[in-house]
């Protein structure tokens, strides 16, 4: 019974590895999308010229212009997401499967990459969200038609909890800070 148990723990601990295929799935899909950004980036960096250009009209110019803000903002956003998606691939295989020891050595990727914990892995996921929500949301109101103060309105109370939701965010670092430092004089 003893050596049934044993190969038992030995066999679920070993199905741990299950998780490499999503590593290797979120890796491969950040690094796709960090050159579908870059493509995108160079693009639009191709077509800087056309802005330039004495022949367009004001209007013209107006439209060209919010275009070129629009892919701006989108690029930021694929570039966002790719990082997610690297945090979350160097996350995982972090908790699962080994530390990074590179990571570990490096003084930059103590800030970001290095995961102790799944709260550790939500959290780093949760701020680069928000950060791509805001961005999305910056997309949408730069395309927005303000026709009524209402929509002014709306705008602004949406920047406020913008706002409230980046001050949330910093608080509750805070918050961990005085924790472990309280934690740490027990």
């Amino acid at each position: 019974m003893k050596r049934l148990e044993e190969w038992f723990e030995n066999a679920l601990w070993g199905s741990r590895f299950v998780v490499l295929f999503a590593v290797i799935a979120s890796l491969s899909t950040a690094l796709v999308m960090f050159f579908t950004a870059t493509v995108d980036a160079w693009i639009l960096f191709s077509h800087l010229f056309d802005y330039t250009s004495s022949d367009l009209t004001a209007e013209t110019r107006a439209v060209l212009r919010a275009t070129t803000v629009t892919h701006v903002v989108e690029i930021i956003d694929g570039y966002l997401l790719a990082t997610v998606l690297l945090i979350f691939a160097l996350g995982l295989y972090e908790l699962f499967i080994s530390r990074i020891e590179p990571a570990e050595q490096s003084e930059t990727a103590s800030s970001v990459l290095i995961i102790r914990s799944l709260d550790d892995l939500k959290t780093r996921l949760a701020k680069v969200i928000l950060m791509i929500l805001i961005v999305r949301y910056f997309e949408h109101a730069v395309s927005m038609d303000f026709e009524t103060p209402m929509d002014l309105l709306l705008l602004a109370a949406g920047i406020a909890l913008i706002g409230l939701a980046l001050f949330l965010t910093q608080e509750s670092k805070g918050h961990a800070a005085r924790d472990e430092k309280a934690e740490a004089k027990k």
